[in-house]
């Protein structure tokens, strides 16, 4: 395996409804869309744009505006739900079975690719619970790179690995390449999951230099085990458009936690940009998940 202090870089951006599964509304995908486009073309920044099946047939779009800038249109399930392995309990929120996901996943695959024009190959499972059953029914559909495997809580994984068919924590000797979402490892968590080291969403609600910090902390972390600084980001693009501090559906109201939308919009922008040039003064490699995996294989693993 190649060794060294390199940083790659992957911003996957996750294509679903505005605050997650609390809204059934696309304000963010229509109008946060081009701002992040305009931005990651300005920086010269190569992303993953990981759309949900719903996403990509209401904002074709959307789709597309990705498609043509050149950077990457991936799967992101068929509405925002839990496919996977769920860490907590969410109300009316119930996982699918495990026979379940792989008609789930090919129902999302192909309206995405419908619209795309060919097969996507990057995935990202919503709230980055994944599961054994997902990676097996992404490799069965010919995916390349998962971007699901939430470091804070499973811990092991540091950097990309091909996951067993057995169990996608392990390491095995599946095609698909698993890549770990960043989060502090060398800090101390207090949280009983370990999200305090989740990196989400520090940068529009601390600001840019307070993410470079965990970044700092990490790369020195991996550095130490002689490992490269890879680095998986996840947003939306709700975040980067002001969103309401309620939802009022008829029935109910809707009040997402404050952390949800705090920052959401001009602030979220200015995070975003400074962690972009922070990370470029530091010599980083920015590539889509489809690049890293690419990239992966041939210069850590000796594969064609």
């Amino acid at each position: 395996m190649k060794h060294g202090n390199e940083m790659i870089v992957v911003f996957g951006i996750d294509m679903e409804t505005d605050v997650g599964n609390f809204t059934p509304f696309y304000e963010g995908v229509k109008y946060g869309t081009s701002i992040l486009l305009n931005l990651f073309a300005k920086k010269n920044v190569e992303v993953s744009f990981f759309f949900t099946g719903d996403c990509a047939k209401k904002n074709p779009e959307a789709v597309k505006l990705v498609q043509s800038s050149g950077n990457e249109v991936g799967g992101h399930s068929l509405h925002h739900e839990t496919i996977g392995d769920a860490f907590f309990d969410i109300p009316n929120d119930f996982a699918l079975l495990p026979e379940e996901v792989p008609l789930r996943l090919k129902l999302a695959n192909d309206i995405i690719a419908d619209v795309l024009g060919e097969q996507p190959v990057s995935f990202r499972s919503p709230r980055l619970w994944g599961s054994t059953a997902v990676v097996n029914a992404l490799e069965d559909m010919g995916y390349i790179a998962d971007a699901s495997y939430p470091m804070y809580y499973y811990k092991d994984r540091l950097i990309p690995y091909h996951p067993s068919k057995n169990d996608w924590t392990k390491e095995g000797d599946l095609n698909i390449i698993e890549i770990p979402n960043f989060a502090d490892m060398a800090m101390e968590s207090t949280h009983p999951l370990g999200m305090d080291r989740d990196q989400w969403p520090i940068f529009r609600t601390k600001g840019g230099e307070a993410l470079m910090d965990h970044v700092n902390n990490f790369d020195q972390f991996v550095h130490e085990k002689a490992l490269p600084t890879i680095l998986c980001f996840y947003m939306h693009p709700w975040e980067f458009v002001q969103m309401k501090q309620k939802y009022y559906f008829g029935m109910a109201t809707v009040i997402p936690d404050q952390f949800l939308t705090e920052g959401c919009g001009e602030r979220g922008i200015c995070g975003l940009t400074t962690i972009i040039d922070m990370l470029t003064e530091r010599g980083a490699s920015f590539m889509s998940a489809r690049s890293l995996a690419k990239y992966w294989k041939k210069e850590y693993l000796n594969e064609d």
